[in-house]
């Protein structure tokens, strides 16, 4: 053997070749936690109660009890707690032999055998009878001891205590997951998700399209925080929130979105909901923890989206305390935003689509200092937002953004973004390898008024009553100067639709008695029909009743369009009688409105059904053709009443929809409901 293999090995072990030593050096060891010695006593208590011992006694049954009773070599008997007798032997003649105090004092201490008793009498009686011919002086008397399960009593009174403290663990563990690591001690604590320079947000204005007037308030926010000197130099003071207000789907939280991506400063953003719990002072106390955080990222951006789930005017419930821990957490917002204390550098960013009912105090200036229009978008609008979302589609030359922008007047960001993946899904599902013009009017109808249901069964009378319904207010409306051109009608059910007429609506900011009163007659055109046609009705007209009867109130009560209300106006922009159990008129002026109300929809009904008389002929016409092709266009119509001699809609638009032959959309498809019963739900099918 050579010196080198004797030597010893004092060559330092290689950190590498060893992770864990490596991790033990560089301090990454694991952690002590002070629960490993109570689980570890846990286990050597239930250790010693259940393991068995070396000086376990064995069991033993009555003959053989009976015969060393005999013999006399039972030193004596113990009966524990009425249910098990323990057995004590005399020692053997070698173990008096090796030690006789060693093994009297084992004998006395430790049983040899047990014996499990039914009957202490029965019991008693036999040892008793045993020993009959035996002398007093060396009986075996039964000793009747009392002995408690000290471990067993005391696993049952901690077990169920530890159960419903481990269940008390586990539900605030639920309750407070991902906030703070889940602890129960941190229920007070605030759910907002910052975005800061290590998870900066992707969107920024480039993805935003339309709502430019909004952008131009919205980037001046992000222009305070980026260069404040700018505007304190001159005196001015940075806003300290700014409120996006608009109908769901504009792009409020989207705009939001783009403010963190731009501003390069902290962003927080929740809900209004996440400040609501069930524990009492839970909401202001995260309000409190959501603008201390702010206060050390400052300056930074918070925003609340919903912020009407805590916004609310206060006081509006009737009910006594039933707003209290609501009301409670909006104080501490108000006292946060514009209390005693300042928070500079702090910008609250809110969006909601109900800010009639907000507060009075959180929407004064000093608080919300401004307030963003986010309304739905123009044409144009339309045009840049069809122009974000089909950019990562794969389409054909076919599909035309300005004539898929003239095509969905009233539709909000969200609409057209679910146009768009429509769009896609339908051209998928036909096979097809890019996304066509077809594709995207196939997805307009679906929104609008659902999916063709071609194999639905009408009979034959039921389909010409629907034909003669929607050639009623095609007709009307073509004839009408103020009712909105139609584009398609169609008798194909869809959706609940039986049957459905498509118009293409003015975009107009107001509207004339004129105008809504052509719109009404025009709706109640299809009923008209029917009973001009033959000389009966149907139920078929729900809906254009519901949506009539709404109109026709709105002016009377809202607008001032009736002479006999006069130009008054009961609407409440504020919100403030949303609750209120009275109406802010007497009986007598509720009188006059329903008399108002009614009179006004019969004559419209009147007119529809004089219109119709006067050009039955041409009504009759269209009906045969709606059963012959099922779906008839603008250019059907012209063919048979001639062109709209007062038509006012731009003639480049006309003549691009008679090259088209769109299937385009209105903002609501007029929907058929089948015949229904006095007991059954009057919604339309």
């Amino acid at each position: 053997m050579s010196d080198k293999d004797t030597k010893p090995n004092t060559k330092p072990d290689n950190p590498k070749a060893n992770p864990q030593k490596k991790a033990f050096m560089s301090g990454n060891r694991p952690k002590f936690n002070y629960y490993w010695i109570y689980a570890l006593m846990l286990v050597v208590f239930l250790g010693m109660q259940f393991l068995p011992t070396d000086a376990e006694p064995d069991k033993i049954t009555w003959a053989d009890l009976r015969e060393k009773i005999v013999k006399k070599e039972v030193l004596k008997i113990d009966l524990v707690n009425m249910e098990t007798a323990e057995i004590y032997v005399k020692p053997t003649a070698e173990a008096l032999k090796k030690d006789e105090k060693k093994a009297n004092a084992n004998s006395t201490k430790v049983p040899a055998f047990y014996y499990t008793i039914g009957s202490v009498e029965t019991f008693e009686k036999d040892v008793k009878e045993v020993q009959t011919d035996v002398a007093a002086d060396q009986l075996v008397y039964i000793e009747y001891i009392k002995r408690k399960n000290w471990g067993g009593e005391i696993i049952g009174y901690i077990l169920p205590i530890a159960l419903l403290v481990g269940l008390w663990f586990l539900l605030m563990r639920m309750m407070n997951r991902g906030n703070g690591g889940g602890q129960i001690f941190n229920i007070g604590k605030s759910k907002a998700q910052l975005f800061d320079k290590d998870t900066r947000v992707s969107v920024n204005f480039t993805d935003v399209a339309g709502l430019v007037e909004a952008k131009v308030e919205i980037m001046e926010v992000v222009d305070f925080l980026k260069n404040p000197k700018k505007y304190t130099e001159l005196g001015g003071k940075i806003p300290k929130g700014v409120l996006l207000v608009g109908p769901p789907g504009t792009g409020k939280t989207l705009l939001a979105k783009a403010v963190a991506g731009e501003a390069q400063v902290p962003f927080f953003s929740l809900s209004g909901s996440d400040f609501v719990e069930m524990f009492v002072g839970v909401g202001a106390s995260r309000v409190r923890d959501l603008f201390k955080q702010a206060k050390e990222k400052s300056p930074c951006i918070v925003f609340i989206d919903e912020i009407d789930a805590i916004g609310r005017a206060r006081g509006r419930n009737q009910i006594t305390g039933a707003n209290d821990e609501r009301e409670n957490t909006l104080n501490q917002l108000l006292t946060e935003m514009d209390g005693f204390s300042t928070n500079s550098g702090v910008i609250i960013l809110a969006a909601t689509n109900r800010a009639d009912i907000l507060d009075r105090a959180l929407m004064r200036a000093g608080r919300f200092d401004r307030q963003i229009q986010v309304e739905l978008p123009d044409i144009e609008e339309r045009k840049a937002i069809f122009g974000v979302h089909i950019k990562g589609l794969k389409k054909d030359d076919t599909v035309d953004k300005d004539f898929l922008a003239r095509q969905t007047p009233g539709f909000s960001g969200a609409d057209i973004a679910n146009v768009c993946n429509e769009a896609a899904l339908i051209a998928a599902r036909n096979g097809k390898g890019a996304i066509g013009k077809s594709d995207f009017i196939s997805a307009i109808d679906r929104i609008i008024g659902g999916l063709e249901k071609r194999n639905k069964l009408i009979t034959v009378d039921e389909k010409r009553v629907i034909a003669f319904h929607e050639s009623g207010h095609a007709a009307v409306s073509w004839l009408l100067e103020h009712a909105h051109p139609l584009v398609k009608v169609t008798i194909v059910p869809r959706g609940k639709a039986l049957g459905a007429a498509w118009y293409l609506p003015e975009e107009r900011q107001i509207t004339t008695f004129e105008q809504m009163f052509d719109e009404m007659t025009a709706a109640l055109a299809g009923r008209a029909s029917e009973e001009v046609t033959f000389g009966k009705i149907s139920t078929g007209a729900l809906n254009d009743l519901e949506k009539v009867t709404k109109q026709a109130y709105n002016m009377v009560v809202f607008f001032g369009l009736n002479e006999r209300i006069g130009n008054i106006s009961y609407y409440d922009s504020s919100g403030q009688n949303e609750y209120n159990f009275q109406k802010p008129y007497s009986e007598y002026t509720a009188q006059i409105i329903d008399e108002e109300i009614s009179k006004l929809v019969e004559l419209a009904y009147d007119r529809a059904k004089t219109v119709l008389r006067g050009n039955m002929e041409g009504v009759t016409n269209l009906a045969n053709v709606l059963l012959e092709k099922e779906v008839i266009y603008r250019e059907d119509l012209e063919l048979i009443f001639g062109p709209r001699t007062f038509e006012k809609s731009n003639p480049a638009l006309l003549d691009k929809l008679k090259e088209d032959i769109v299937d385009a959309v209105t903002v609501e498809p007029e929907v058929i409901a089948p015949n229904q019963t006095d007991n059954t739900d009057p919604k339309p099918e």
